[in-house]
């Protein structure tokens, strides 16, 4: 009997075949991790600079994430939220202290911990701030991503993300992002009980706003008795070099969002922290999740957040970072239109050159070993695992400037 060895093309075909077209991956087929690298189902190795879009901040199974995740599966791995369980308080002590919050609402994924944001604010905004009822708003930025539920699509800007998929949720105003005098104006309606933004905007582009932008605007929501709602799935653990991009500018969010790098790309863990005054609005039997706060994901979280202050994450990725930016600005590259980024969150915007995109430099720098994804055609988002060695990120860099003097 003979068995026929699949090629990359027919690991392609496959999931074309059977799965749902909602994404446009790149043509490469990853089998295995490893810390900043994967392999493909041929053996080949590539830097990996998307990090599963930053949840892999800890490098691709990490050993210490990996242990407390098969230690705790082979004990308890789900029992609802209708019992107690031995690890959840644990976890929530612990990330509590860890981000100084007084409680955590565990869920699993980004969605999940934006729409619990959402329902906290409206709940905040009846209950403490004394909103009618069914008129609360909530100002969010053009430009926006906060994930794919109906309610968070209807406060996109992106008709990729919201077209087709109608009628949409009330109750959102729609403001241009690093916009403090837009932003005013709106505050100024007292049934708004919440501003929800990205400290940068990552989807869109790595958009960073002007410095002073977070704090100036956190300072605004406090005068007018609004929360101050950051979403930091993506900028937050360590990836813009520090452990959130909101300590930048020394702001601590009313509602924090976290997700993706708080396993370490392990598991799907999300969590929203906040204190008594705005989480204790929420009653039992109003919100919740069968998976949200499961043994394994308590075990792995903690794993995952000990190791990006042990490994002191956010230092390297502040200083690589600076690295990065500086080496890609003195590309000689016509298609280099725009670098910019904080940490290891980092954009080159590419201009298009004889029919040439960021798609193809991707492919092309995928032969050449080095994986990144463009974000709407023209942007190039690199976003190494933090665990990068400034020799490795050095290496990288080398690969995309050949592969852009290909060009």
């Amino acid at each position: 009997m003979t068995t026929t060895k699949m090629t990359p093309d027919d690991y392609i075909a496959r999931e074309e075949k059977f799965g749902a077209h909602n994404y446009h991956p790149l043509p490469v087929v990853l089998d295995k991790g490893e810390g900043i690298f994967v392999w493909d189902v041929e053996g080949k190795k590539y830097y990996d600079f998307l990090s599963a879009y930053s949840a892999v901040n800890q490098g691709h199974c990490h050993p210490r994430i990996i242990n407390a995740l098969t230690e705790q599966a082979q004990k308890l791995t789900l029992t609802s939220r209708a019992f107690y369980n031995s690890t959840l308080g644990e976890f929530e002590e612990y990330i509590t202290n860890y981000f100084g919050y007084d409680k955590v609402l565990p869920m699993n994924t980004g969605a999940e911990a934006d729409e619990t944001a959402l329902k906290l604010c409206r709940k905040w905004g009846y209950e403490k701030k004394g909103i009618p009822e069914n008129e609360a708003k909530i100002i969010v930025c053009d430009g926006n991503f906060h994930g794919r539920t109906i309610t968070i699509i209807s406060m996109s800007t992106d008709p990729d993300a919201y077209k087709g998929f109608g009628p949409y949720t009330p109750g959102f105003v729609k403001i241009p992002y690093n916009d403090l005098d837009a932003l005013a104006k709106e505050l100024e309606d007292p049934n708004v009980a919440g501003f929800l933004v990205e400290p940068i905007q990552g989807e869109a582009g790595v958009y960073v706003p002007d410095e002073g932008y977070i704090k100036k605007a956190y300072e605004m929501c406090k005068e007018k008795n609004v929360l101050f709602i950051a979403d930091e799935v993506q900028t937050g653990i360590a990836r813009t070099g520090k452990l959130l991009a909101c300590d930048h500018e020394d702001v601590r969010p009313d509602v924090l969002i976290l997700g993706k790098a708080i396993s370490g790309g392990v598991f799907p863990v999300s969590a929203v922290l906040a204190d008594d005054d705005i989480m204790l609005v929420i009653k039992p039997g109003e919100h919740g999740s069968t998976y949200g706060g499961n043994p394994l994901a308590a075990k792995v979280a903690i794993a995952a957040l000990d190791v990006i202050k042990d490994e002191k994450l956010a230092d390297n990725a502040e200083k690589l970072g600076r690295i990065f930016r500086d080496e890609m600005k003195a590309v000689n590259s016509d298609m280099i239109e725009e670098v910019r980024g904080k940490g290891l969150l980092n954009a080159v915007v590419i201009k298009p050159k004889d029919g040439k995109t960021a798609w193809d430099v991707c492919v092309a720098m995928k032969d050449n070993g080095l994986i990144a994804k463009p974000t709407h055609d023209h942007i190039i988002r690199f976003a190494p695992p933090l665990v990068i060695t400034e020799e490795q990120l050095r290496d990288a860099i080398k690969i995309i400037q050949e592969t852009l003097a290909q060009f």
